[in-house]
């Protein structure tokens, strides 16, 4: 190791004990917002072009869609939305083709998008009920007080 090697090695040993600022992330995060008029939106697209970090902010009306792109936390930019006054929420929806069973109950939504439903967990079309052991026994060969048709 020459010179330059240790120079470099005692510079790196060095700067790793002072505090490192951790970098951020350029994020999108994505709100539907509850707008009405054009009015709305201007309100909504001032107040989310005003959060810390916030590089570009597009306003979709027709779809109710915000979306905010920058530096930013999803909970900081949630916030501001809701300082509007309006009814806010992350942007529930993802493609279809994301989504293993589209058309469970919890996932379509007649008011999303085209090509979009809900994100729901894959859990979400599962459901196990008492009700279908209740149905099996009643017709069962081996219950005595079964119902027997023929």
């Amino acid at each position: 190791m020459g010179v330059q090697g240790t120079l470099e090695y005692f510079s790196d040993l060095l700067s790793s004990t002072k505090k490192k600022k951790k970098k951020k992330q350029i994020q999108t995060v994505a709100l539907k917002i509850r707008m009405d008029c054009e009015g709305c939106a201007r309100k909504v697209k001032h107040v989310l072009s005003g959060v810390k970090g916030a590089k570009s902010v597009e306003v979709d009306l027709k779809q109710q869609k915000a979306t905010v792109t920058g530096y930013v936390e999803a909970k900081k930019v949630l916030k501001a939305a809701q300082s509007t006054k309006k009814k806010v929420e992350l942007w529930p929806y993802v493609p279809y083709t994301m989504v293993a069973n589209p058309y469970v109950s919890q996932a379509y939504d007649k008011k999303a998008p085209p090509n979009m439903v809900r994100k729901v967990a894959d859990s979400a079309n599962m459901s196990e009920t008492t009700v279908d052991d209740r149905y099996i026994q009643m017709f069962s060969d081996e219950n005595p007080n079964a119902c027997s048709i023929m």
